[in-house]
């Protein structure tokens, strides 16, 4: 993936509300710096009075991994860390602007802990796909002639171990594939897989916009399930849920203390039927968060 600078032209977009590849901007990335390797850590924070990456490889230290303010960016911070390795965890622990010490998941995090931990994991997200003939013939796809037949599939419940455990993306890619070819469907819908907390959910209330659901692998894993559907013939749509997300505290609610994903106006901010809160479509920084997202898993996952 290639790594966007923290550059005046990427931030102007991103404020604009037309920056569509923000989670190259924002999020953890792999990098080097001043000729060392290390990672890029780099937050939307715009009410907070300061901001450090903290997690077990500097011992939830405040002080230990400061972020700066970015000088290209409204409320951007920027930090970067040596020594870290993938599988590290970690989160935004966040002063704001009345002084309280909030930790935070990170937002554009591609990777994350396998609830009922919340923190996010350092991931590359590296994997070497095999699907370049679907991916070229869908271009030449006509959908509204040719027959479709969609099967819509909660990966949680559809099968379940001896045990009774979840099974994996890639024991589900196996058995699920065989599964559709042999009743002649032509797409698996997934249920919602944006990473979230409550598995009673099913998915529809997230906190992980760019980081699919840990509960059955890592982010390769769910990459090879996309990779063994296409190389079967079979396409995959993924239910995704832009209008609201789950009050956790680790998630996107009072992100830094105060509303940014959401409206400032609690009326609009909270959504009463499901008991989560309703993104800002007005917000341009939301605007990038959510269309970034979508393209996302287009892009990234060949969704």
């Amino acid at each position: 993936m290639k790594l966007s600078a923290i550059d005046e032209y990427s931030t102007f977009l991103y404020h604009q509300g037309t920056n569509y590849a923000s989670y190259r901007l924002f999020g953890a990335h792999f990098t080097g710096w001043r000729r060392k390797s290390c990672v890029r850590f780099a937050v939307w924070a715009p009410h907070a009075q300061k901001v450090s990456v903290v997690g077990d490889f500097n011992h939830w230290d405040d002080d230990a991994n400061p972020m700066e303010r970015s000088s290209q960016g409204n409320g951007i911070w920027v930090a970067y860390v040596e020594g870290l390795h993938e599988g590290d965890i970690y989160k935004y622990a966040i002063t704001t602007a009345s002084g309280e010490r909030i930790l935070k998941s990170d937002p554009y995090a591609f990777w994350s802990e396998v609830r009922p931990h919340t923190a996010s994991k350092l991931t590359k997200l590296h994997y070497t796909w095999h699907d370049k003939k679907w991916m070229d013939s869908r271009e030449a796809y006509d959908s509204y002639r040719k027959p479709m037949l969609t099967y819509e599939v909660h990966l949680g419940s559809w099968r379940r171990g001896e045990d009774g455990g979840m099974l994996t993306y890639r024991d589900i890619a196996e058995e699920l594939v065989a599964y559709v070819k042999d009743m002649h469907y032509t797409h698996i819908e997934l249920m919602p897989l944006c990473e979230y907390p409550f598995d009673g959910s099913w998915g529809y209330q997230g906190t992980g916009y760019f980081s699919a659901t840990s509960r059955y692998g890592k982010p390769e894993d769910f990459m090879y399930l996309i990779d063994h559907c296409h190389r079967n013939g079979i396409g995959v749509i993924l239910d995704w849920v832009p209008g609201h997300f789950c009050r956790d505290a680790h998630g996107l609610r009072h992100f830094d203390g105060e509303p940014c994903y959401e409206s400032g106006n609690p009326i609009l901010a909270e959504n009463k039927e499901w008991d989560t809160m309703n993104f800002d479509y007005g917000r341009t920084e939301v605007q990038s968060f959510l269309i970034s997202s979508a393209l996302f898993w287009l892009s990234q996952f060949h969704i």
